[in-house]
């Protein structure tokens, strides 16, 4: 297992693109990392430059306390693990696991013991005289994970492994990378743009837009205290909703609406006086009120535009005026037509205020 630094880490490229930007951050021995963004924000990029397959720019890179900028990718003894299996294709499963450790040269009662181990620990072993063409893609995705536990490195990276399976495999895939990483406890470094991915298996999460870090924290302190407009949003399934407002007499005024709050929320925001800002709303914590919920709850007025039915719950999407949406998310099935006239009830606890200008959560400073 190994503990990770990176200080002001920098990723320029020729052409004069900064594709990261002053990233630290230190990771503990044996914690699970997950680098979540959207597509081109750095966060691959920043993986390779851990793993040496590409150059650092600028800043330090130590693993265990000793600098490694310098060191080739076999000698930082770590194992990676690709989006697009890389598995050979005229090697069987076994042949495909054992590569590396005969490269190395291993024994072949270690190579053979090490090979059986991770092929049990991944449910392998009636596999391992197959081809790659005759596997499925989620027993592709268990062997190349085989393939990396065999050689029991310092370091385990991973770059969006589980992007091609559908989605049933990559809950199943989820599950069993989390088991792995309890059971064998190595500091794991994974790159996903999935925030569902990253929100149920990291220890932490780094949240990166253009390069940058935007917020690192435990996944449910990114849920209730996004820093930012930018992570409020990203986190989240389905998506915050934003409303542009501004705080004037006690409520929260809109493009087509008026959010009136009770006296402790009222004092809560005062701070926000005359001051533009956006206002964060979470499917979730709104729901269908009527006449007789109590007026000192928040509330929306609007029209259904799409209702989408899931079973066990209905997400709905409400105009608000003739610009603003907001997204429901409301418990069982709800027979409600698209056009009907639709009132929500919000939480005011759960309400995240944004400065328009800097789109910075003032909620953390009004808490």
């Amino acid at each position: 297992m190994a503990s990770i630094v990176l200080r002001n880490l920098r990723k320029l490229y020729a052409d004069g693109r900064v594709a990261v930007k002053d990233f630290s951050l230190d990771v503990r021995d044996g914690e699970f990392v997950v680098f979540v963004g959207p597509s081109g924000c750095g966060k691959s990029t920043t993986l390779r430059m851990i793993a040496g397959l590409e150059e650092i720019s600028g800043g330090t890179l130590e693993i265990d306390g000793k600098v490694v900028n310098d060191l080739a990718p076999k000698q930082r003894d770590i194992a990676m693990v690709f989006q697009n299996y890389a598995l050979y294709p005229h090697m069987s499963v076994r042949e495909n696991m054992a590569f590396a450790l005969k490269l190395a040269g291993r024994g072949k009662a270690e190579i053979d013991r090490r090979v059986l181990e991770a092929a049990r620990m991944l449910q392998l072993e009636p596999l391992l005289e197959r081809k790659p063409a005759a596997l499925s893609g989620g027993e592709r995705q268990r062997v190349a994970l085989g393939r990396a536990i065999v050689r029991e490195p310092k370091l385990f990276l991973m770059d969006e492994p589980l992007s091609n399976l559908d989605a049933k495999l990559r809950v199943e895939m989820r599950a069993s990378i989390g088991r792995l990483h309890d059971r064998l406890g190595v500091t794991t470094i994974y790159v996903t743009h999935d925030q569902v991915e990253a929100m149920t298996m990291g220890d932490r999460i780094v949240v990166m837009k253009d390069g940058e870090i935007q917020q690192i924290a435990a996944p449910i302190e990114l849920y209730e205290f996004p820093l930012n407009k930018f992570v409020g949003g990203f986190i989240g399934s389905p998506a915050m909703s934003f409303l542009p407002a501004r705080w004037e007499a006690g409520a929260f005024n809109g493009r087509g609406f008026a959010l009136a709050l009770a006296p402790a929320q009222r004092e809560r925001w005062k701070l926000c006086e005359h001051q533009d800002v956006w206002l964060g709303l979470r499917p979730e914590t709104l729901r269908l009120v009527d006449k007789d919920t109590p007026a000192t709850h928040g509330r929306l007025h609007g029209t259904a535009e799409v209702v989408e039915p899931l079973g066990a719950e209905t997400i709905l999407t409400l105009a608000i005026g003739a610009e603003d949406r907001v997204v429901a998310r409301i418990a069982g099935h709800l027979r409600l037509r698209a056009g009907a006239s639709v009132e929500l009830g919000l939480d005011p606890e759960k309400l995240h205020v944004f400065d328009r200008a800097s789109e910075l959560n003032l909620g953390r400073v009004a808490a």
